[in-house]
């Protein structure tokens, strides 16, 4: 009777191989249906779950249930290991499998890791949401210095439901160096007329702030159609900041315009009029590059801490 080749199955081995990648052990054990099911739960949690959360949920419920989704992740992958550990364990040794070679290891650890799992994230951030750190107060008070947004992508693109509309507040391509993207808000579209004169601007001759600042703000309010928005034309007197701000203004912000949008092109300004570089110096940008729609803060910190409030702040409601 032939003998049959047994292979020894190591406890930590196993283990080590579920901690470099879910479902990887179940594999070295021989347990492949188990380890293709842990690992498609593994990158289905980590990856597309968190799209679901930052698009779909009421902006109430998305950072506990991110952090339920954290959890149930580490969770899954936690279980991977002690259930690589565990199969090694109980069976040490059993027949070789024809599929159990290292050369096939190799292949599906490049196959999941290096190519499955980047190429899901690598969807998610150009096609459903990208987070995104602002380190600018060129958009305060709506968007901070120290905010961490989800960009929505379902945006100004073919096939894309949701357009591009005055008040939105956009991540694009800095036009002076394409690798820097800068956050503001879009004022004008395509064949708007704009005119600014001081602290006061019009598109297509209606005015954008139909109020005066109230006594001792630094704030006031502007608005187009429904849309309506908080705008700051001087720092806090108790704002300070040792960071570097890329998108602060060098220089006093052009104070006067008369121009019609050009085709294909949008105006763009910062709700922090003085601190903010846009289309008063760089001029109109190019619809494609728009790359999202900002529309809610996963998380924010300053120097004093935490910035519990803003956690889960819808920043931009999709236009009507």
């Amino acid at each position: 009777m032939p003998s049959i080749s047994m292979t020894p199955r190591r406890p930590l081995v196993a283990a080590l191989a579920s901690l470099v990648l879910p479902g990887f052990g179940q594999l070295y054990n021989g347990a492949l249906n188990r380890g293709i099911w842990l690992f498609l739960v593994f990158a289905l949690l980590c990856i597309p779950g968190v799209a679901l959360v930052a698009l779909y949920l009421p902006s109430r419920l998305m950072l506990p249930t991110l952090l339920l989704g954290l959890g149930l992740t580490l969770a899954v992958w936690a279980y991977s290991v002690w259930d690589a550990w565990r199969g090694a364990r109980h069976h040490p040794g059993g027949p070789a499998l024809a599929w159990q070679q290292s050369g096939v290891y190799a292949l599906v650890f490049v196959l999941c890791d290096l190519l499955a799992l980047p190429l899901l994230s690598l969807y998610v951030r150009q096609h459903q949401v990208e987070p995104f750190y602002i380190p600018s107060s060129s958009m305060e008070p709506s968007v901070r210095s120290g905010d961490l947004i989800w960009a929505d992508k379902r945006y100004n693109c073919p096939g894309c439901q949701q357009g591009v509309h005055r008040g939105d507040i956009a991540v694009f391509a800095y036009p002076n160096d394409r690798s820097v993207r800068y956050i503001k808000r879009v004022i004008g579209l395509p064949g708007d007329h704009i005119q600014i004169d001081g602290q006061q601007i019009w598109v297509n001759g209606q005015a954008l702030r139909h109020a005066p600042p109230a006594p001792g703000s630094t704030t006031v309010t502007e608005s187009i159609g429904p849309r309506q928005w908080q705008v700051q034309w001087q720092a806090p007197a108790t704002q300070t900041s040792s960071q570097p701000d890329p998108n602060r203004a060098p220089h006093a912000p052009q104070t006067s315009a008369d121009l019609t949008v050009p085709d294909g092109q949008v105006f763009v300004l910062g709700d922090n009029r003085l601190a903010s570089t846009d289309s008063r110096s760089f001029g109109t940008v190019p619809m494609q590059d728009i790359l999202g729609r900002a529309r809610q803060v996963w998380f924010s910190r300053d120097s004093q801490g935490v910035r519990w409030e803003r956690l889960g702040l819808v920043l931009d409601q999709a236009s009507k």
